[in-house]
């Protein structure tokens, strides 16, 4: 065909990120200033039928989050992506196939600490899209007087839950620190949150 086309996106990726599956791209070279692109999926389910993403149509960003169109989190999926500048369009270029299930990367928690009278009740607040909130996510964590190497450890423990921790023992700075995990084929783990740290005991 004669007419010109558009230099297609590079580099296109289907990855996790903090709970997330995101297509990423970079431009193509040459690329004209005012240039938008179109994202599609498709689901092994249904192969050969890709399916419009409405809020990443004709968009200058160069990723689109596809985590709560995945019509299920079990089946892998690919998608691809065009660029678009007034009537010129590039070819789709496509990405490999992922299945949030399987390849899911996580975000470490935050953690809340609330230090009562010899207690302190600490829960974590993750990261997530609602679509994905039913996922049995866990976190592990993590209790250490500052300076020191030697750690308590709390593990598995539901998304949902508070730890309560007897601290009638405890005295001096201690510190906190957790991260997300989930039991897929393998078990699955963030890295440790920034600690937060926190006075016990202390005779002012």
């Amino acid at each position: 065909s004669g007419h010109v086309q558009l230099p297609p996106p590079q580099n296109v990726t289907l990855l996790s990120k903090d709970f997330d599956i995101i297509l990423t791209w970079t431009p193509g070279e040459g690329s004209p200033p005012d240039v938008t692109y179109t994202v599609r999926y498709e689901s092994q389910e249904r192969m050969d039928k890709w399916i419009k993403v409405p809020y990443c149509k004709n968009i200058r960003s160069t990723s689109c989050n596809l985590t709560c169109v995945l019509p299920n989190f079990f089946v892998k999926v690919r998608a691809r992506v065009k660029a678009v500048s007034g009537r010129f369009q590039s070819p789709w270029v496509e990405s490999q196939f992922k299945e949030y299930y399987l390849d899911v990367e996580l975000a470490p928690p935050v953690l809340n600490v609330n230090v009562k009278k010899n207690l302190i009740h600490v829960n974590a607040s993750f990261p997530l899209a609602t679509c994905v909130e039913s996922f049995s996510w866990m976190y592990d964590l993590n209790l250490w007087e500052a300076g020191s190497k030697d750690k308590k450890q709390y593990e598995g423990i539901f998304r949902k839950n508070t730890v309560t921790i007897d601290t009638t023992a405890l005295r001096g700075n201690y510190c906190l620190s957790a991260r997300s995990s989930f039991q897929s084929i393998d078990f699955k783990r963030s890295k440790f949150s920034q600690p937060v740290c926190v006075l016990l005991n202390h005779k002012g």
